[in-house]
């Protein structure tokens, strides 16, 4: 007796599942075309981005290797393009191209091209504040120093990775400035501060010692 049930339960179920893939049957089918589509077009994406990085590469590789052959120019080209994608080598080809405008004596070029980083939201913010502190090495010379003061401020805070370096043109612009007493403070400060650079806090011991004389 239990077989007869056992064999109408199947049937039965059987019968349900028929039903249910004549019904449902082609959106299952789609569904799993779908998923292998999206699958393919994940792996061709990522081949695509690798293939991408690896071209990104070998053009960054060419264009360190022009700079040592001393053509910059042609290198400073290739850093530009490069410096308009996206990726890790976008980042080091924005310095590199910034850098190349600065040594070939355009320094209206090499501030322009800092600030362009400084002001990149897609860039890590460390990268961001090291094209303010070259930005403003470039235009020192030029620029208001209260204006400098100003930019330098937020990089200057504790714990900043560059506070010492910001410190230290800091207290460049308040001596530029004509307050002296402001660098002299600065000055020592940067002196005692045990995680500055050796070479740094042996300057800045030298401009106190001589600010204070």
């Amino acid at each position: 007796m239990s077989d007869i049930f056992r064999e109408i339960e199947e049937e039965l179920r059987r019968d349900n599942l028929r039903k249910l893939w004549s019904h449902y049957g082609r959106y299952i089918i789609a569904a799993a075309v779908l998923v292998l589509v999206v699958a393919g077009a994940i792996v061709a994406w990522r081949d695509h981005q690798l293939s991408e990085r690896r071209a990104q590469s070998a053009r960054y590789a060419a264009a360190l290797s022009l700079t040592r052959d001393g053509k910059d120019v042609d290198a400073g080209k290739i850093f530009g393009m490069i410096a308009q994608e996206r990726g890790g080598y976008a980042v080091l080809a924005s310095f590199e191209e910034a850098a190349l405008l600065a040594k070939s004596g355009d320094r209206k070029a090499a501030i322009a091209a800092y600030d362009r980083i400084a002001a990149a939201s897609g860039f890590d913010p460390s990268f961001r504040e090291l094209a303010v502190l070259l930005s403003v090495m470039q235009s020192m010379p030029e620029s208001d120093p209260h204006s400098t003061i100003e930019r330098l401020a937020p990089l200057t805070a504790r714990g900043n990775s560059w506070r010492p370096t910001a410190l230290d043109l800091t207290a460049l612009a308040r001596f530029g400035s004509g307050d002296k007493s402001g660098a002299l403070d600065l000055y020592k400060s940067l002196a005692d501060d045990l995680t500055a650079p050796p070479g740094l806090r042996a300057r800045a011991a030298e401009m106190a010692a001589a600010l204070a004389s």
